[in-house]
């Protein structure tokens, strides 16, 4: 029997033939440009702080109009958000400050939803602005202050526990009051 030795695909090179790339662009590296610091400040301050109240100091961005549209805007607004807690994800930010940044983001969406006084909530919370902070922070320093975002997360425990825990006493003290005259 002969033996067949294995040879290796030829791949031409790229000095040798300009057109072809030595490798191909993946998908996070065409998309790379939308996680890079500048662009998520950038999307910080178009989303919070692109427009100012003339003679105040208040400053609101696209979230605050976006979210004036009944229904759908704050949906939109915080699908637009979605991308600094993404980028942090992918950055490899603690998971106790993902869940913090969800936080943020959910509170953003939940009372932003409701009609005016939601909106002026939006101007005050800054979701995006409170979450590129997170995401610098622990960028910069990555093990740091994680006990401020579980301090954060076990206070909303609580006052979410204690909001669905207070319907449940009063039905079970009314069902008791009306079966025991």
């Amino acid at each position: 029997m002969a033996k067949v030795s294995k040879q290796e695909p030829v791949v031409p090179s790229a000095a040798a033939d300009p057109k072809v790339t030595e490798a191909a662009p993946d998908r996070w590296n065409r998309g790379a440009w939308i996680f890079r610091d500048d662009t998520l400040r950038k999307l910080e301050f178009l989303l919070d702080e692109a427009f100012s109240i003339p003679g105040t100091p208040i400053r609101f961005g696209l979230d605050a109009i976006v979210g004036l549209v009944p229904g759908i805007g704050d949906v939109l607004a915080g699908l637009f958000s979605l991308v600094i807690p993404l980028a942090a994800w992918i950055r490899g930010v603690p998971y106790v400050s993902l869940m913090r940044m969800a936080a943020n983001l959910g509170i953003g969406v939940l009372v932003g939803s409701i009609p005016i006084l939601g909106d002026a909530f939006d101007v005050a919370w800054k979701v995006n602005r409170r979450n590129y902070r997170l995401l610098t922070r622990h960028l910069v320093e990555p093990r740091r202050h994680t006990w401020r975002d579980w301090a954060f997360l076990l206070v909303l425990a609580g006052v979410l526990g204690l909001v669905f825990a207070i319907p449940v006493v009063l039905v079970l003290w009314l069902v008791i009051w009306v079966l025991h005259p």
